[in-house]
């Protein structure tokens, strides 16, 4: 039998995990894995990030702790291509090893593009870059609000020549327009300047112009993030983006409400030329006063048609003197023919009132009056007479009523009295006073309750007992029983009659034997 042991070192488990902790971190230190994100479930409540990378042959166990996550320019997602650096390291409490990733990049510009697509396939679907959203800029406004870096070339570009086309006043709010929190910084901006309310002591800008200088895909990444994007689609303040040169693309263009090529422009957009405004508006004015000329000058001319066409002022008395001349020949017949009507109305009306005068009026009360005198005595008599009779009627019936009562009450006393005696007959049958009238008697216990005693068995000596006999009771003391006779002796004697017993038992010698 052989020695498995040998002279093998007995260690324990965490020696051994502490061992091989060691010896993997000696080995590798730093490493770049190039890989893809699998099992992304989002940054743990702790702040730490856990996931995978693997290609097709393997896969290894990913975190990234709260600050590097923190610090990271882009945010892997579930199925995207990654180059990680970070330390190999192995996890005692499983048993496995995994990479502590410090930074992350995408693997090329073709894994951020894709990225990007998805994202803004994403955000399209929402309705965030839908065309219905977009608000047109004013054309003059009153106040304008950068999001810029308050150092760069940009702003300065923005100013020059808001300066040169119509000085208005321009807020800065200084964000970073490149690295981790420029997605962040410009979001708070944009949202900041929609909740300055209207009449404060800053003013609310009109327009927004969001803008940065060129740079490559990974400089105008912040630009691509979500919430910028959101930010910009919830803003109620008109905005301009212009980020990057005419070719660069980023997504918070589709959200804006106007996109410029680059600041410039944006400031071109936004503010237009006061000196061409103030030559418009002198034609303007020229065209106007014109105009105006033209019209008072048309007026004029068509006042002077009119007065050439109309009539003089004999032209037009002459029909109305007509119509009065007439009318003043037709006014006497007329006011006769009138007076005649009226005349005739007059005696009609006399004789309609000499109808209804108070003296007529009275006499047709008073027979109408009579009338119904005559017609409520007639009702009143027939009225007692039908009275009367239901007064007889009534009187009959009751009398009939009456006689039927006492005839029921008779038979009902005759039907009680004869159910009383049979039933008296019965009970007097039934009862225990005919049988103790035969003879017998019942035997009472002398106590209080007086139960009956149904064998001799029941009595003790010098028990007092109650004998009830029909015509009533007697109270007695058990003695002993009587002795048997004996032989040849003389007979028992005779026991004395009920007459001397009921004697014995009122001079207190009663007896049961």
């Amino acid at each position: 039998m052989t020695d498995t042991g040998g002279n093998a070192p007995e260690i324990t488990v965490t020696e051994l995990s502490s061992a091989l902790k060691r010896t993997v971190e000696d080995r590798f230190g730093f490493v770049r894995v190039r890989g893809e994100v699998s099992g992304w479930r989002g940054p743990h409540s702790s702040g730490h990030v856990y996931f995978s990378l693997k290609d097709q042959g393997a896969k290894i166990d990913a975190v990234i702790w709260k600050g590097s996550y923190q610090r990271l320019r882009v945010k892997p997602e579930e199925g995207m291509e990654v180059i990680a650096t970070g330390k190999v390291t192995t996890y005692p409490g499983k048993s496995s090893y995994q990479i502590v990733i410090e930074t992350i990049e995408p693997a090329g510009v073709g894994a951020l593009l894709a990225q990007l697509e998805e994202r803004r396939r994403k955000l399209a679907a929402e309705g965030l870059f839908d065309d219905a959203r977009k608000q047109l800029p004013p054309h003059l406004p009153a106040v304008i609000g950068v999001v810029t870096s308050p150092t760069g070339a940009v702003i300065r570009d923005i100013l020059h020549r808001v300066a040169d086309r119509f000085p208005l006043h321009v807020l800065v709010w200084p964000v970073r327009v490149q690295g981790d929190t420029c997605g962040q910084e410009v979001a708070r901006a944009i949202r900041g300047f929609n909740a300055l309310p209207e009449g404060g002591r800053i003013p609310r800008p009109d327009v927004i112009i969001v803008a940065r200088g060129g740079g490559s895909l990974e400089d105008l990444w912040g630009f691509n993030d979500e919430i910028v994007v959101r930010a910009a689609a919830e803003s109620m303040i008109p905005l301009v983006s212009a980020v990057g040169h005419e070719t660069d693309w980023t997504l918070i263009d589709h959200a804006a409400d106007v996109r410029a090529p680059t600041p410039t422009a944006a400031a071109e957009i936004t503010v237009p030329v006061r000196s061409e405004m103030l030559a418009q508006t002198a034609a303007l004015g020229r065209r106007l006063a014109g105009a105006v000329a033209r019209l008072r000058e048309r007026r004029r001319a068509d006042v002077r048609v009119l007065v050439r066409a109309l009539p003089g002022p004999e032209d037009l008395l002459a029909t109305p003197r007509q119509r009065l001349d007439r009318a003043a020949d037709m006014l006497p017949a007329r006011l006769r023919a009138g007076l005649s009507a009226r005349q005739v109305r007059l005696g009609r009306l006399g004789a309609l009132v000499s109808r209804h005068s108070p003296g007529a009026e009275l006499a047709r009360r008073r027979e109408r009056l009579a009338q119904f005198g005559a017609r409520l005595a007639g009702a009143f008599a027939a009225t007692l007479r039908t009275q009367g009779e239901r007064v007889e009627n009534g009187r009959r019936r009751l009398a009939s009523l009456e006689a039927r009562l006492r005839n029921a009450q008779r038979a009902g006393n005759e039907a009680r009295a004869r159910h009383l005696a049979a039933t008296v007959k019965l009970l007097v049958s039934l009862s225990h006073k005919s049988v103790l009238a035969r003879g017998y008697a019942i035997v009472r216990d002398g106590g209080a309750d007086g139960a009956p005693l149904r064998s001799a068995s029941a009595v003790t000596l010098g028990q007092a007992v109650t004998l009830e006999f029909s015509d009533g009771t007697v109270t007695a003391v058990a003695g002993e029983g009587a002795p048997s006779p004996a032989p040849g002796g003389a007979p028992p004697a005779r026991p004395k009659p009920a007459r001397a017993r009921a004697a014995d038992a009122k001079q207190g010698q009663g007896s049961l034997f």
